[in-house]
């Protein structure tokens, strides 16, 4: 019996390692929300650049919790991005899925257009770069892996077993894959282009049986999406 409980207990904390940095994230950006409807209904006075602000506490907070959890990670295996043929595989992965958001631009019909991160708001030097690197670091190198654990390390494998940790990392289900899919792509603002992504990012982890790869094609799509914004001002797709 006390062997039955310490094993649920183990189960709850490896799913809360994977879930937390992702509710921490979520959290930031209801709040950010909530600050948002009270400056449009003028019940707070805050300037228009207040809300920018906010990415940097948000990404380097979840930054800060991935990193004092990282030895919970073993599913991360970073030299698996050595491996020349899937790591380039995965790339390109990444680029299409790029490819596909900017010119998949669906939202749905109640939540109307992103409203968009422009640093442009602020003054030009050194605190616009700061938030734009921020804004870059944060999509590159923090968000692939904070969704990553959450969508494709607990949630796909815990639809297949709640005891997730004993399915293999890529282990395929039909129920889990349309699943994660569908709530990946609810998850963002261009909600077409969102499914798709869910499907390419789940398709490379079937493939390569990788997180780590799968991080990789997740950042790759993000980098690529970054570099077009800055090159283009479409600041409406951050």
């Amino acid at each position: 019996m006390m062997d039955l409980a310490a094993k649920a207990l183990r189960m709850d904390r490896s799913a809360l390692y994977r879930v937390l940095p992702f509710a921490l994230f979520m959290a930031f950006i209801a709040i950010e929300e909530g600050l948002r409807l009270g400056m449009q209904r003028q019940w707070l006075v805050l300037p228009d650049h207040a809300l920018h602000l906010l990415y940097p506490v948000k990404v380097s907070s979840v930054a800060l919790l991935l990193y004092l959890l990282r030895s919970e990670y073993l599913e991360l295996k970073w030299g698996e991005m050595l491996n020349l043929r899937m790591a380039s595989a995965a790339v390109c992965a990444g680029f299409i899925t790029f490819l596909l958001w900017i010119n998949v631009q669906v939202t749905l019909p109640l939540v109307g257009s992103p409203p968009g991160f422009d640093p442009t708001v602020f003054p030009n030097g050194e605190l616009r770069l700061f938030v734009t690197a921020t804004r870059v670091a944060g999509a590159v190198l923090v968000v692939p892996v904070m969704e990553e654990l959450f969508w494709r390390s607990f949630l796909m494998r815990y639809m297949i077993r709640p005891d997730f940790q004993s399915v293999p990392i890529g282990a395929f289900s039909w129920a889990s894959f349309l699943t994660t899919t569908a709530l990946f792509g609810l998850e963002h603002h261009f909600f077409i282009a969102g499914f798709l992504a869910g499907a390419i990012f789940s398709i490379v982890l079937y493939q390569t049986r990788s997180l780590a790869l799968c991080i990789l094609s997740h950042a790759v799509a993000n980098l690529a999406l970054a570099i077009y914004v800055i090159k283009t001002g479409n600041w409406y797709f951050w």
